[in-house]
């Protein structure tokens, strides 16, 4: 009996990991196509960058939702609508005709995208067992750091030989495929709960965290003097959000929090959180400068680049499951550090060593090091942080993890390469060809990588092992998984 349910609890699971990592995936794998994008359709840099903006924005209001439809609804319909809209979206995506199309398509997407991602997270917390839970949470945390790192090579691969519609083709047979796995293995997990649906919790939601998701990714224009559209988005975003939090310290003592801000009274889950938002902040933003510096100043092909990007997702992929393993013997600290340390050193590496010259092996190399130093840190954050908190606010946990997750991944890729167009222009005004021009903003860009690293080294000193892990469902986990 017990054989049969741990083998149904390893189903839920395998369709959840397996779903989620299309979806994440999908994330970056537009970036490397904006440019034929651009020319397919007739637009301009600034509306092409609304495919990525339009995903974080939409990612970053509808995921402080998931904490309330977890809770509220059940596992299999949970699952079901997010694979739909992601199976739709890629649809509109792969026939669009116009930006319009291809733009709503993206929205489409991201709304499966940012349910399917918490929804992993939270199924992992209650039916795996404290003992095994870090090295569950390591194969998790492939899905969630490790997938937009191959992104784009996987896109690099598919434009050597195809136009970029087939960048969602190839996203479709596999959610399909996902879906129908879902339907016979997926079983509902927990107790659902009659929580009432605040709908100004939401409007104020979407108003802060919309305002700042959109601040941040347009911050380039107010750093250029074109626009102050992002700085009254950015204030008036983090108006809303301290109106948001209010309410929902409010509501919390009710139990009717749409997302319960307890969670940041557990020290762990606080500085993790901050760690895991600059991580996320620097990896993002790596990902973005790194093709338009090797293109642009290196004149490598699209298919290169994501060659070059390879090594370093897939090591991350490799070492993530066994730095989980590590994780129940040393703790959390003896690896977060390290890695931090590591994130912020090769983002330092860059920052001195970039040029319109330097060697493919050296960039290769410093990524390397980029995404050994993410596997230490996400992983055994990704598990202490969530793993503080009692049961009934894992949703929650789980919800503003991947809110603030997409916060840092739209901060770090607009500073990063509103920094790296500043530079690149302040050059090129200076007399420097286009190519050192180019080089040179690159620098500014991981300088302020470097920054956002040193910021993560500091929070991640706090972060302390867990004296007992808390009494939760999940020691009984079998039981909970509910037909």
């Amino acid at each position: 009996m017990a054989e049969t349910k741990q083998r149904s609890v390893g189903a839920i699971l395998t369709v959840l990991v397996i779903s989620t990592m299309v979806m994440i995936l999908n994330e970056t794998t537009l970036s490397i196509a904006l440019s034929t994008i651009m020319a397919d359709f007739n637009v301009t840099a600034d509306v092409v960058q609304w495919l990525t903006t339009g995903f974080m924005l939409t990612m970053a209001i509808v995921i402080p939702t998931t904490g309330f439809l977890i809770q509220r609804f059940k596992t299999r319909h949970i699952y079901f609508v997010a694979m739909a809209l992601f199976i739709i979206g890629s649809l509109m995506g792969a026939l669009a005709p116009t930006f319009g199309v291809l733009l709503a398509a993206r929205v489409i997407q991201a709304c499966g995208t940012a349910i399917i991602t918490p929804l992993l997270m939270t199924v992992t917390l209650t039916i795996v067992p404290p003992e095994r839970r870090c090295a569950m949470m390591g194969i998790n945390s492939i899905v969630i750091s490790v997938a937009p790192a191959l992104g784009p090579t996987i896109a690099g691969l598919i434009l050597n030989f195809f136009t970029w519609h087939y960048l969602f083709w190839l996203m479709v047979p596999i959610a399909v495929i996902c879906l129908v796995i879902g339907i016979f293995l997926l079983q509902n997990v927990g107790e659902n709960s009659a929580i009432p649906f605040d709908v100004f919790s939401v409007i104020l939601s979407a108003l802060a965290f919309g305002g700042i998701v959109y601040g941040f990714s347009t911050i380039g224009q107010l750093i250029s003097g074109t626009s102050s559209a992002p700085m009254i988005a950015l204030l008036a975003g983090i108006v809303f959000l301290a109106i948001f939090v209010y309410r929902q310290i409010v509501l919390g003592k009710r139990g009717r929090a749409l997302l319960d801000m307890s969670a940041f009274s557990v020290r762990n889950f606080t500085f993790s959180v901050i760690t895991v938002f600059c991580a996320m902040a620097m990896m993002l933003g790596t990902v973005n400068v790194l093709p338009i510096y090797l293109q642009s100043a290196l004149m490598v092909t699209p298919l290169l680049v994501g060659l070059l990007l390879l090594p370093g997702g897939l090591l991350q992929g490799i070492v993530s499951p066994f730095i989980g393993r590590i994780y129940d013997n040393v703790g959390p600290r003896p690896l977060a550090v390290p890695g931090a340390i590591l994130m912020a050193g090769s983002q330092w590496w860059l920052y001195f060593m970039i040029s319109d010259d330097t060697s493919l092996w050296l960039i290769i190399t410093a990524h390397v090091i980029f995404n050994i130093g993410m596997a230490l840190v996400m992983t055994p954050l990704m598990t202490v942080s969530l793993s503080s908190l009692p049961m009934n606010l894992y949703s929650h946990g789980s919800a503003i993890m991947n809110t603030l997750q997409q916060l840092g991944g739209a901060a770090g890729t607009a500073i990063m390469i509103a920094a790296m167009s500043i530079g690149a222009a302040r050059a090129s005004s200076a007399g420097m060809a286009a190519s050192a021009a180019q080089a040179a903003g690159t620098q500014e860009a991981f300088l302020a990588g470097g920054i956002l690293g040193i910021v993560a080294i500091a929070a991640s000193f706090f972060v302390t092992a867990l004296d007992k892990a808390p009494k939760t469902v999940s020691e009984s986990a079998p039981e909970h998984v509910a037909a």
